[in-house]
C-alpha cells in the first residue's frame, strides 16, 4: 500500500503543467490520426496499450511490483468505466471541433465539479461558486453559439460531457490517491480498458502507413505521460489548487490548431474563453479559502 499524500503544492503545479502540455500536443495527435483514416476505438487502444506493459517493466526493472498491490480492486473498475467514457468523449470533442474550442469547453471541468459535489458528496456550495458556474456557462453559450454556431452543436455536446467525466474521474483519482500508488492508478485504468477495446479491433483496424503508426505511437507516448503526471499531481496537491495549471492548453491548442490545421479560433471563443476561465479561477480560488478557513478551524480545535 502506497505511503500517505504528501502535500507539495509548487511540485504538483509543476507537474499540472508539464501534463497540460502533454495533452494538448496528444490531442492534436488525435485529431491528425482521424484526419488520416485511423478510427476513433483503434486511436483509443493505441493511447492505452503501452501503459501496463511499460508501468509493469519500470517497476520490475525496480524491484517494486509491490507498489502496484491493492485492495480497492472494484474502485479500480469504476474509475476504468468512467475514465473510458471520458477518453471517447476528449477524443470526440478533439475530433468534432476545432482544438481551441474543445479544449475551451472541457474547462467546464470545474463547473461540473461543483455540481457533482453538491449533489453527491452532499457539499455545501455558497453563492461565490454557483455564481461561478453560471458565469462559466454563460462563456459556453457565448462560445457555441446556439443557433448560429461555427461549431456543430453535437461536437460541443461531446466536449460538455468529456468535462464531465472528466469531473467525476478527477474525483474518483483524488480519492484512490490516498491509498494507491500513482503508477498503480494508471496501470489498473490501462489493464482494464484496453481488452475491452481490442475486442473491436478486428472489425475496424487495417492497414497502416509509417507515418500513421508514428502518430499512434505519439499518442500513446504522450498520453501515458501526461496520466501519470496528472494522477501524480493529485497526489501532492489539492484538485482545486492544481486545475488552474490546466487552462495553459488553451494556448497549446491554439498554437497547434494554427501549426496543425491552419485554424484560428473565431472571435466568440476570444470573447466566451475569458468568460470559462474566470469563472474557473473563481471556483479555485474559494475552494482554496474553503480549505484554508477548515484548516484554520481544525488548528483552532486542538490548540483549545
Amino acid at each position: 500500500m502506497a505511503s500517505p499524500p504528501q502535500h507539495r503544492p509548487m511540485f504538483a503545479l509543476i507537474l499540472r503543467l508539464g501534463s497540460a502540455f502533454a495533452i494538448s500536443a496528444m490531442l492534436a495527435l488525435v485529431k491528425l490520426a482521424q484526419q488520416t483514416g485511423i478510427p476513433l476505438v483503434e486511436i483509443m487502444f493505441w493511447r492505452l496499450v503501452p501503459g501496463a506493459p511499460l508501468i509493469l517493466l519500470w517497476l520490475a526493472m525496480r524491484g517494486e511490483l509491490h507498489r502496484l498491490k491493492t485492495e480497492r480492486i472494484f474502485a479500480h473498475l469504476r474509475r476504468a468505466a468512467a475514465g473510458l467514457t471520458g477518453m471517447a468523449c476528449v477524443f470526440g470533442g478533439a475530433i468534432l471541433l476545432p482544438l481551441a474550442e474543445a479544449t475551451t469547453l472541457n474547462f467546464t471541468v470545474a463547473f461540473w465539479a461543483v455540481i457533482l459535489s453538491s449533489l453527491f458528496l452532499k457539499e455545501r456550495v455558497g453563492w461565490w461558486r454557483w455564481s461561478a458556474v453560471l458565469l462559466g456557462f454563460l462563456g459556453v453559450i457565448v462560445v457555441s453559439q446556439p443557433g448560429q454556431s461555427p461549431i456543430p452543436i453535437f461536437g460541443a455536446a461531446v466536449a460538455l460531457t468529456a468535462a464531465f467525466m472528466v469531473a467525476l474521474t478527477s474525483i474518483q483519482i483524488r480519492d484512490l490517491g490516498r491509498t494507491e500508488d500513482p503508477l498503480a492508478i494508471v496501470l489498473y485504468f490501462s489493464a482494464f480498458s484496453s481488452p475491452l477495446l481490442m475486442l473491436s479491433l478486428p472489425f475496424v483496424m487495417e492497414h497502416h502507413t509509417g507515418y500513421q503508426w508514428a502518430i499512434l505511437a505519439g499518442i500513446g507516448g504522450l498520453g501515458l505521460v501526461g496520466l501519470i503526471l496528472v494522477t501524480t499531481s493529485l497526489r501532492f496537491g489539492r484538485v482545486s489548487s492544481v486545475v488552474v495549471m490546466d487552462y495553459s492548453s488553451l494556448l497549446w491548442a491554439t498554437l497547434f490548431g494554427w501549426w496543425i490545421f491552419d485554424n484560428l479560433p473565431p472571435a466568440a471563443t476570444w470573447f466566451g474563453a475569458p468568460l470559462i476561465v474566470a469563472a474557473g479561477l473563481i471556483i479555485t480560488w474559494r475552494e482554496h479559502v474553503h480549505h484554508r478557513n477548515v484548516a484554520l478551524g481544525a488548528q483552532g480545535i486542538s490548540q483549545a
